[in-house]
């Protein structure tokens, strides 16, 4: 029986523990129930089938009720657990989204009912230590010294945010300058005049690196675009052009490399921009949120050589390190950066009771209050194992050129060109016997044909055809190392198959109605 209202058991408290017990045995029949209703990677139905099944959990009722009831809360159970992506599904290939450990998952509710905080000393005191021994732990990986530092985050965008921070306030504060204003940013000792700071990443970026610059009053326009490779490679050459053709306004603040690009997963030549970095006083920030798997595989590590040139990593372990998001890290090389975050707050860390011991984390991160992310972290990591996050790794990589070579040996189906991590891009090829007005389109709407109808969960993206115009692309994401070669070959013939399927109907089939949440 489950206490509602008012005497609603908490968590942690004997009774709490005893309802947990019995909440427990209903979330995993839940779990266990949904994935036979499911059938596949996702419900059919699509966007209104989903509206539906949250509306029909609530029973048309508010969240704050006036008559709180335990058969709601299975109801929600239930509903949850059917229509959520199940990612240990073979189709299911569409985001850089793992499937957690089970020892993750279980680490999870250990934390969510103890609740700790990083904020204070009397908040998490066991979680405080953890996260500490477990960032120096990272920071060996990416082979930093003794005085590197870092912090976790709620995922690579903010660690990306953190990490343009950090360079922006060093870089600027050694050539003089006090601060950003949205004008431009004024210039101590530089005769007074607007100096223009600019960051460079590559046209294969993530558009969180063009956002940060935004949020950190530096303008999005501050960010300049180096040209890539056919692959997404950052070109060091073409970096070291736009470098050298700077105006005397211009103060190059930031380097961003990528290490695993979105779509190719792609690495900048890090070497290179590392001695570039240096030459010009940048600071070098290394996106690893998906390449950091590399890391863990002998034969993908020296994709990563240079990596320890950089002055700031961010990684994410809820991609390659299969653990719950968000699981994500900000590495620097050097501690004293980040000085620019620290905090004195007399009713959470006074300084004399940091002088006896009892410290807190709030001078490393954005945020107050913070989760224990380095719990569920650390257990994945102690039940996996180096060997076995390699291994998993390899695997990964291995399954995505197997399904390249499928792709190419298909017909009515075109391979980009073959992974260099675990994604594989891919486009639908119309023929004489599957014509289609437009191509662009139709890619498009196989890919929701395969999510409306349950079939797959795919990813989309654009990339530069033959003739130099943005074509709509598929992509596959392997991040799950239980798949089987015989999923993949039954999937591609599944893909195959809804393209001529999509081809050989009228139209306006292949025409979408714009949906509208109400």
């Amino acid at each position: 029986m489950i206490d509602t209202g008012s005497k609603a058991a908490l968590a942690g408290s004997p009774e709490g523990l005893e309802q947990l017990r019995a909440l427990l045995d209903t979330a995993l029949g839940a779990l266990g129930d949904a994935a036979h209703r499911r059938g596949g990677p996702v419900p059919p139905g699509g966007p209104p089938a989903a509206v539906a099944a949250v509306r029909e959990a609530m029973g048309e009722g508010k969240f704050l009720t006036d008559e709180p009831s335990a058969q709601r809360v299975t109801n929600l159970f239930e509903a949850y657990a059917t229509w959520a992506v199940d990612l240990t599904h073979p189709s299911a290939l569409a985001r850089m989204q793992c499937a957690p450990t089970a020892v993750a998952a279980a680490a999870e509710l250990v934390a969510g009912v103890l609740n700790q905080s990083l904020h204070a000393w009397e908040s998490g005191p066991f979680a405080l230590e953890l996260e500490r021994q477990l960032i120096r732990e990272m920071a060996s990986w990416a082979g930093f010294g003794d005085e590197a530092s870092g912090t976790l985050t709620p995922g690579g965008s903010i660690s990306n945010l953190m990490g343009l921070l950090l360079g922006r306030d060093s870089v600027l504060k050694d050539t003089g300058v006090t601060g950003p204003r949205p004008d431009g940013v004024s210039a101590a000792g530089l005769t007074g005049r607007q100096i223009r700071p600019r960051v460079l990443c590559s046209a294969a970026a993530h558009f969180s690196i063009a956002r940060a610059a935004g949020f950190l009053g530096l303008g999005r326009d501050a960010v300049l675009t180096v040209p890539v490779d056919g692959r997404g490679r950052m070109l060091a050459g073409e970096a070291a052009r736009i470098l050298a053709g700077l105006g005397p306004d211009e103060i190059p603040v930031a380097l961003v490399a990528t290490a695993g690009t979105t779509d190719h997963g792609s690495f900048d030549p890090l070497p290179e921009l590392a001695a570039l970095a240096a030459e010009y006083r940048m600071w070098l920030h290394v996106d690893a949120a998906y390449g950091i798997g590399a890391l863990f595989s002998p034969t993908l590590a020296p994709l990563l050589d240079g990596l320890a040139e950089a002055d700031s990593i961010a990684f994410d372990l809820h991609k390659f390190g299969w653990t719950p998001a968000s699981s994500s890290v900000l590495l620097v090389r050097d501690r004293r950066h980040m000085d620019c975050l620290d905090q004195q707050a007399v009713y959470l860390n006074p300084s004399d009771d940091e002088t006896f011991g009892f410290t807190s984390l709030l001078g490393t991160s954005l945020q107050t209050t913070r989760r224990s992310d380095a719990f569920k972290m650390a257990a994945s990591l102690l039940a996996v194992g180096r060997e076995g996050m390699g291994t998993w790794v390899d695997t990964c990589h291995e399954l995505a050129h197997h399904a390249a070579a499928r792709i190419a040996a298909t017909d009515g189906l075109d391979l980009v060109a073959e992974p260099i991590l675990s994604t594989v891009i891919f486009r639908c090829r119309a023929s004489d016997t599957t014509p289609v007005a437009d191509e662009n389109a139709w890619n498009a709407a196989v890919r929701r044909k395969l999510m409306t109808q349950g079939r797959a969960l795919l990813a989309r993206t654009k990339i530069t055809g033959p003739d130099g115009t943005p074509q709509v692309h598929l992509k596959l994401v392997f991040l799950n190392p239980t798949t089987a070669r015989e999923e993949i070959d039954a999937l591609i013939t599944d893909i195959a198959a809804a393209a001529r399927e999509l081809a050989q109907e009228e139209p306006a089939s292949a025409r979408t109605t714009p949906f509208e949440h109400v």
